[in-house]
């Protein structure tokens, strides 16, 4: 699926809100989220507009509001849609480099449900557990399940069990034509036994009777067997994005 620079805008603008951060601001067009510091798109300036001021200036005070909130500064940057144009060339003069590089897959909500998938609108024990044990430790783990539990409805929290464990989970919202997937974890027990797809399919059952006809996800470029998953699902990419983070001194 194609989408215009206006497009990607309007799907940045509804997956910010789909996984919403503890903490925001505005400068200008630009939007800086903070949590915990582990989830990249809640602890990030996301540039998509004009920020109103100088761009040494807007990444300036982005840079300070990140240090009041004891994070590092961290910019999202999205192919073809960043506000300025240039800003990535000043990052990378000002030592900033990009790292995770992650796409952006849409595709067509509506499936059948599988019926030994437990569908619900909020975030139960056994979610959490599957949660755990796929988290990059406790802290990681915390921040995103806190998130979950902000994210707007209406909302799913789906959850396949194997051998009376839980098993494999997955998350979805819905807004207006658009439906976001994300949380998608199998315990590593279970992995390779098509629970993750089973999960895709109940999460787009979801979407559909919620009333979207699209769906989105996000998936690190290296995770090359999520993205088989997702094209085998039918979502295709419809852009890519980096995270930008000082790793070296300014040039001079």
């Amino acid at each position: 699926m194609t989408l215009s620079v206006s497009e990607i805008l309007a799907l940045e603008t509804v997956s910010a809100r789909a996984w919403p951060a503890a903490r925001s601001t505005a400068r200008g067009g630009w939007r800086l989220y903070a949590s915990a510091g582990f989830s990249g798109r809640i602890n990030a300036c996301w540039p998509l507009g004009d920020p109103g001021v100088d761009l040494d200036a807007a990444i300036a005070e982005a840079e300070a509001w990140y240090q009041a909130h004891a994070l590092p500064s961290l910019f999202k940057i999205v192919e073809g849609a960043c506000t300025p144009a240039r800003l990535p060339e000043r990052l990378a003069a000002q030592g900033y480099r990009p790292h995770t590089e992650t796409v952006m897959m849409t595709g067509r909500a509506g499936d059948r449900a599988d019926p030994s998938v437990v569908v619900g609108e909020i975030v139960d024990a056994d979610f959490a557990a599957v949660f755990a044990a796929t988290a990059h430790g406790p802290g990681d783990a915390r921040e995103r399940l806190e998130t979950l539990e902000r994210v707007p409805r209406p909302r799913a929290f789906a959850r396949l069990d194997a051998h009376g464990s839980p098993a494999a989970i997955g998350a979805s919202a819905a807004e207006d034509d658009w439906a976001g997937v994300f949380a998608m974890r199998t315990d590593p027990r279970f992995r390779r036994q098509g629970f993750a797809r089973r999960i895709l399919r109940s999460l787009m059952a979801f979407a559909a009777a919620a009333g979207a006809t699209r769906a989105w996800l996000q998936v690190e470029a290296v995770n090359t067997g999520a993205i088989a998953l997702y094209e085998a699902a039918g979502f295709t990419e419809a852009y890519r994005y980096r995270y930008w983070e000082r790793t070296a001194p300014p040039a001079v």
